[in-house]
């Protein structure tokens, strides 16, 4: 099997998953070379927030790259905005929204990598 170890952004489609946000995915075992882990930008509009939800093996980093947000970790609620990552361990309830009036746009790392099986709306 021919396994693609490099992506071009203009080649990562972007579609929607489970929790409302698009997502382009940058490397996913399910495409490319990656067997462990996957890597997405997610993008966030203005003003919306993303579904409650959790991963129920999948640990991510949210590190993020454009706009401001609110953070629903758990039962913390936090502001996030450029050059901060977060953590969001298996089985903890999160969401998003993205502040003021520019999208949120963020990287996802996920391990093992993200499925929608393992994703359950709250």
């Amino acid at each position: 099997m021919n396994e693609i170890k490099k992506t071009t952004y203009k080649d990562a489609t972007a579609f929607t998953i489970k929790d409302g946000s698009t997502i382009r995915e940058l490397m996913h075992p399910q495409h490319h070379a990656a067997q462990n882990q996957s890597l997405a930008e997610a993008i966030v509009p203005a003003g919306t927030t993303t579904l409650l939800h959790k991963h129920h093996q999948t640990e991510e980093f949210y590190h993020i790259l454009e706009g401001e947000g609110e953070m629903v970790l758990g039962d913390e609620r936090f502001n996030v905005t450029i050059g901060d990552t977060v953590c969001i361990k298996p089985n903890t309830a999160h969401q998003i929204t993205a502040l003021g009036d520019k999208e949120l746009r963020f990287i996802c790392s996920c391990s093992p990598a993200y499925s929608h099986d393992d994703t359950e709306l709250l």
